[in-house]
C-alpha cells in the first residue's frame, strides 16, 4: 500500500498571491478573521459531477488562483521555525512535514521528522478563536439551523422562536436529506436536551402559559404542542401542524385573525407562538389519577453503623441539616416552601422518626423486619419545617449522641429505598430519597450483595459484568419508585468496594444522583460533601415527569441515553429531574427530508414543580436539510458529537467487550473523516490529512474518551470508580463532557492579579509545563495545583504561607487564606471554576516528582498514558492510517 509518509516532491508551495485556501479543508484553520462555523461557500463536491471551473473563493484579491488545483489548506511554510503557531495554524505539510523542497531534486526523500505538537489542530486555538468570534453578539435564535457559539464561549441568548442552545445542543444543525446520506457520512444525529437548565440572570425565564380548563392547544393527530412553527390557514380558523401536516379546528376561544403575511395579530403577545420554549400550566387530564399532585416530600436516610459514626459523617449531616432545612426549593414568589421533609435512619434496621409538632420530643419507632418493609406512622412522619422546627431541631441534636457507641458495622440497602417509597405512596405524593450511605449491604435482607471485584476481568469478555448490577432486585424496585414519582439521590462514602454498579441502578433509573467521597475524612473532605450537599438539596428539580420529543415527518427518535426509566419505546419517564441533567436523543430517517421545510423537534417534558403544581415545558428547534455532504460536514458541532459518542460507548460496555467498543468508536469516526476526505476536499495528495473545519478537534476529543478510566482503566482505578464515572457521564451536558475529557489547564503564574480574567489555557502536555510555575487543571470533578521544583520562593510563601517547596503540605485540601495579591487572586480562580460546575470540586496539591504527579499526569490527555493509551500525535498517525485503508 501506499507509505505512511507524504511525498516530499511534487507539492507547489503556495506563493502568497494564491488567495485564501478553500475554507475547512485541512488540518488547517481558517484564516484569523474566519469564525469557527460561519457557512463559507462550499467546497467542490464530487457529488454534483464535475464543477465549471475553479471552485468560488471567499475573499479573493489579486490575481486569479493559477488553474492546477490549490493546494488544500496552509502548506507547512518549511524554515524549520517551528515556534508556536498563533492565528491559522499551518496544516501538517503532509502527515509529516519533509525538509523543505527546493524544485524537484532526484535523489532519495529525506527521513521524516516527528509531527510537531503545534503544527495540529489545538483545542486551545479553537476555543480562543470561537470566543473572540463569538462572544461579544448575543445568539438571536430567529433563524432556522444556526450553529450556536461553542460551550466555552461566554454568550448571550435572545429566543426568537427556537430553543436556547442551554437547553438543546445538536451533533449537526444541517441534517441529511436521505438515510443513505445519513449512512454515509456515519455522523450521528443527535440532540442533547437539558429541559430545566438554569440561565444566566441576563436571560428571560421561559413563561408560563395559562389556557384555563382547555388546556394548551395541540395537534388532533400527533399531539404536537402550539409552537411557532404551525401553520395557521381559513383565515385563522384552522391550523396545519408542522409535524404530522394534519389540520385541527381552533378552539373558540384560541381564535385570532391573520395579518397579511399570514400571522396572527397576537403573534408577539403568545409565547407559544413567538418562542422557542415556554411552559403550559397543565389541566388535571394530565396528572396522575386525575387528581391535581400534593407538593413533593424530602426523606433524609441516614446510615448510622460504625463506619458513618466513627469518621464524624453522622453528626457532620445532622449539623447541617439544622440550617439547610431552611433552604427546600420553593416556587419564586412564595413565603416557603411546600416541600414536607422525613427522616430515617439505619443500620441493620431501621429507625422512623415521628417529629409531629404538637411533640415535646421526637419519638423513634424501630422496624427490625427488613423482609417485610412498611411505615410504622402515618401522622408525624411528613412534617412542614416551620411547625416542627423545634422538635425537628431536637432529633438532629439526639442522633449522633443516641449511635455515639454503636458497634453496628453492617447495613442493609433496599429497604432503605422501600420504606422511603411506602411514605410517599401513604402520603400520595412524588419526592426524593436523600440515602447516606457507607458500606457494601452484607446484612441479612432484601437486596444484599456479596463482593463480587475482581481485577483479572479486565479485558477479558466477562468485564463487562463489572458495569452490570448483580441482581435483578433494584431494577424492580427502580420499575416502583418511578410509578410514584420516587427518585433516589446518593451520596456514598465508601472505604472499599461498595457496588456502584449495583447501588446506583435506582438512583439512575429514578433520574437521581450519586455523590461518591471515598475515604472520607472530615477535615479534607466535609466541604466537598456539604456544598454538594447544599446545592443537591436546593436546586430545581421536577418531579413525576414524562419527557416525549416529536419530530416532523422523515426522522424519529430512536434511541435514548441518560438518567430515566422507560416503560415504551417514546416516554422517557424520570421520578425526578434536576436542572443538572441531560437526556440525549438520537434521530434515525423513516422518510425523505426536503431542504426547503427543513426538520423540527419538540421535547415535551411534563411535571410537577416543587409547590406541586403540574406542568408542561416545551422546547422547539428547526434544523436545515441538504442534499450536499458539504452542508452537513459544515454546520456539525464536534463537542456535542464528543457528549454522544462517549454515552454510546459507555452504554456499550454493559454488553460488549471494551476492545470491541474502543475499535468501534475509532471505526466510526475514521468513517466520518474519510467520507467528508472522499467526497468534499478538493483532490491532494495521500500523504495530508484533511479534516473539516468544524470537526479539526474530532481526533484530539476522540482519543481523550478512548483514554477515559471507563474504557482504558489505570491500574489505580477501582471498579466503583468505573461504574460511578459511566453513570456520570450518561447525563452529562455539552460543557460538563467538554472539560471532563479534555481539561482545562491554566498557568497560574501568568495571572494577572489586577483584572477578573483567567490567565489563557495552555495545552494538555507535560511539554507545556515548566518547572518554575505553578498550574490549575480542572475536569468538572477534580482541581489539581501542580506546582514546579523551581517555583520561586515568594510564591511559594504567597500561596503556601510556608518559606520552601519541601514544606508544601500536600494534604491540603483548601488553599490558606492568605492576605495577598497573588493568593486572593488563584482563590478568586478557584471559587469561580467551582461555582461553574455541577459538582464542588476536589483540590488536590500536586508538587513536581511527587507521588501524586503520577495521578496528575493521567489528565495531560495530549501525552501517551501509562495505561497503553496513545499521544494525541500518534493517535492522529494512527486515524489518518484508518481512513486512509477505508479510502484504498
Amino acid at each position: 500500500g501506499p507509505s505512511l509518509y507524504p511525498p516530499t516532491t511534487g507539492a507547489p508551495r503556495p506563493s502568497p498571491m494564491q488567495g485564501p485556501p478553500l475554507p475547512g479543508q485541512t488540518v488547517a484553520g481558517p484564516p484569523a478573521s474566519q469564525p469557527n462555523h460561519v457557512s463559507s461557500p462550499p467546497p467542490p463536491s464530487t457529488m454534483s459531477g464535475p464543477h465549471p471551473g475553479p471552485p468560488p473563493m471567499s475573499g479573493l484579491h489579486g490575481p486569479p488562483p493559477p488553474t492546477h488545483p490549490p493546494q488544500p489548506g496552509y502548506q507547512m511554510q518549511q524554515n524549520g521555525s517551528f515556534g508556536q503557531a498563533r492565528g491559522p495554524q499551518p496544516s501538517y505539510g503532509g502527515a509529516y512535514p519533509g525538509s523543505p523542497n527546493y524544485g524537484s531534486q532526484p535523489g532519495p526523500p529525506p527521513p521524516p521528522k516527528r509531527l510537531d505538537p503545534d503544527s495540529i489542530p489545538s483545542p486551545i486555538q479553537v476555543i480562543e478563536d470561537d470566543r473572540s468570534n463569538r462572544g461579544s453578539e448575543p445568539f438571536v435564535t430567529g433563524v432556522r439551523g444556526q450553529v450556536p457559539p461553542l460551550v466555552t464561549t461566554n454568550f448571550l441568548v435572545k429566543d426568537q422562536g427556537n430553543a436556547s442552545p442551554r437547553y438543546i445542543r445538536c451533533t449537526s444543525y444541517n441534517i441529511p436529506c436521505t438515510s443513505d446520506m445519513a449512512k454515509q457520512s456515519q455522523v450521528p444525529l443527535a440532540a442533547v436536551i437539558k429541559p430545566l437548565a438554569t440561565l444566566p440572570p441576563e436571560e428571560a425565564l421561559p413563561y408560563l402559559v395559562d389556557h384555563g380548563e382547555s388546556g394548551p392547544v395541540r395537534c388532533n393527530r400527533c399531539k404536537a404542542y402550539m409552537c411557532p412553527f404551525m401553520q395557521f390557514i381559513e383565515g385563522g380558523r384552522r391550523f396545519q401542524c408542522c409535524f404530522c401536516s394534519c389540520v385541527t379546528e381552533v378552539p373558540p376561544h384560541y381564535f385570532q385573525h391573520l395579518d397579511h403575511t399570514g400571522k396572527r395579530v397576537d403573534f408577539y403577545d403568545r409565547p407559544e407562538l413567538s418562542l422557542g420554549s415556554y411552559e403550559f400550566l397543565a389541566t388535571v387530564d394530565y396528572c396522575k389519577n386525575n387528581k391535581f399532585p400534593s407538593p413533593p416530600a424530602f426523606i433524609f436516610m441516614i446510615d448510622v453503623s460504625y463506619n458513618a459514626v466513627k469518621s464524624g459523617l453522622v453528626r457532620l449531616i445532622c449539623e447541617e441539616l439544622k440550617s439547610l432545612l431552611d433552604y427546600l426549593p420553593r416556587e419564586g414568589n412564595m413565603e416557603e416552601s411546600a416541600i414536607r421533609v422525613g427522616f430515617v435512619t439505619y443500620n441493620k434496621v431501621l429507625h422512623f422518626y415521628n417529629v409531629k409538632s404538637s411533640l415535646a420530643q421526637p419519638q423513634m419507632m424501630v422496624v427490625s423486619d427488613v423482609a417485610d418493609m412498611f411505615v410504622p406512622l402515618l401522622d408525624g412522619f411528613l412534617v412542614n419545617v416551620n411547625e416542627s422546627r423545634t422538635v425537628i431541631a431536637s432529633l438532629l441534636d439526639q442522633i449522633p449522641e443516641m449511635f455515639a457507641d454503636t458497634r453496628e458495622t453492617e447495613t442493609v440497602f433496599a429497604p432503605v429505598i422501600q420504606a422511603g417509597l411506602e411514605a410517599l405512596k401513604a402520603a400520595e405524593c412524588a419526592g426524593k430519597l436523600f440515602i447516606f450511605h457507607t458500606s457494601l449491604p452484607i446484612a441479612e435482607a432484601p437486596g444484599k450483595l456479596k463482593n463480587r471485584d475482581d481485577k483479572k476481568l479486565i479485558n477479558t469478555d466477562k468485564e463487562k459484568t463489572l458495569f452490570q448490577p448483580q441482581t435483578s432486585f433494584y431494577n424492580n424496585l427502580a420499575k416502583d419508585c418511578v410509578a410514584q414519582g420516587c427518585c433516589v439521590d446518593l451520596f456514598l462514602f465508601p472505604n472499599q468496594y461498595l457496588d456502584v454498579a449495583t447501588l446506583g441502578v435506582v438512583t439512575y433509573q429514578t433520574g437521581g444522583s450519586i455523590y461518591k467521597y471515598a475515604y472520607f475524612q472530615l477535615e479534607t473532605d466535609q466541604d466537598r460533601f456539604l456544598n454538594d450537599l447544599r446545592r443537591d438539596v436546593q436546586k430545581e428539580v421536577g418531579f413525576d415527569a414524562v419527557m416525549r420529543v416529536r419530530t416532523s415527518t422523515g426522522i424519529r427518535a430512536t434511541d435514548f441515553f441518560g438518567a430515566f426509566y422507560m416503560s415504551n419505546t417514546t416516554d422517557v419517564e424520570m421520578a425526578g429531574l434536576d436542572c443538572d441533567k441531560t437526556i440525549t436523543v438520537e434521530f434515525k430517517h423513516d422518510d425523505k427530508l426536503s431542504e426547503d421545510s427543513g426538520a423540527l423537534l419538540q421535547c415535551a417534558l411534563l411535571y410537577t414543580s416543587c409547590a406541586g403544581q403540574r406542568r408542561l415545558r416545551i422546547h422547539n428547534l428547526s434544523l436545515n436539510c441538504c442534499t450536499q455532504l458539504a452542508d452537513l460536514y459544515r454546520n456539525c458541532e464536534t463537542d456535542t458529537l464528543i457528549n454522544y459518542l462517549a454515552k454510546y460507548a459507555y452504554r456499550g460496555v454493559l454488553n460488549s467487550p471494551v476492545k470491541t467498543v474502543r475499535d468501534a468508536l475509532i471505526n466510526q469516526c475514521a468513517q466520518i473523516l474519510a467520507c467528508y476526505r472522499k467526497n468534499c476536499a478538493s483532490p491532494s495528495s495521500a500523504g495530508q490529512l484533511i479534516l473539516p473545519e468544524c470537526m479539526k478537534l474530532l481526533p484530539v476529543y476522540l482519543n481523550c474518551v478512548l483514554k477515559s478510566d471507563v474504557l482504558q482503566p489505570g491500574p489505580e482505578v477501582t471498579t466503583d470508580d468505573r461504574a460511578y464515572i459511566r453513570q456520570l457521564v450518561t447525563s452529562m451536558d455539552v460543557a460538563e463532557t467538554n472539560v471532563f475529557f479534555y481539561p482545562r489547564l491554566l498557568p497560574l503564574t501568568k495571572a494577572d492579579v489586577d483584572s477578573d480574567s483567567l490567565p489563557a489555557a495552555i495545552r494538555n502536555s507535560e511539554e507545556r509545563l515548566s518547572k518554575g510555575d505553578i498550574y490549575l487543571l480542572e475536569n468538572g470533578l477534580n482541581i489539581f495545583v501542580w506546582v514546579g521544583v523551581n517555583v520561586q520562593q515568594g510564591l511559594i510563601q504567597n500561596l503556601f504561607g510556608v518559606s520552601s517547596f519541601s514544606q508544601i503540605s500536600n494534604a491540603l485540601s483548601t488553599l490558606p487564606v492568605l492576605e495577598n495579591p497573588f493568593s486572593k487572586k488563584v482563590r478568586s480562580i478557584v471559587d469561580m471554576l467551582q461555582v461553574q460546575r455541577s459538582r464542588y470540586m476536589k483540590l488536590i496539591i500536586v508538587k513536581q516528582e511527587d507521588k501524586l504527579e503520577m495521578l496528575f499526569k493521567h489528565f495531560l490527555v495530549e501525552d501517551k498514558s501509562l495505561c497503553g493509551g496513545a499521544s494525541y500525535v500518534d493517535f492522529l498517525c494512527h486515524m489518518h492510517k484508518e481512513i486512509r485503508q477505508l479510502l484504498s
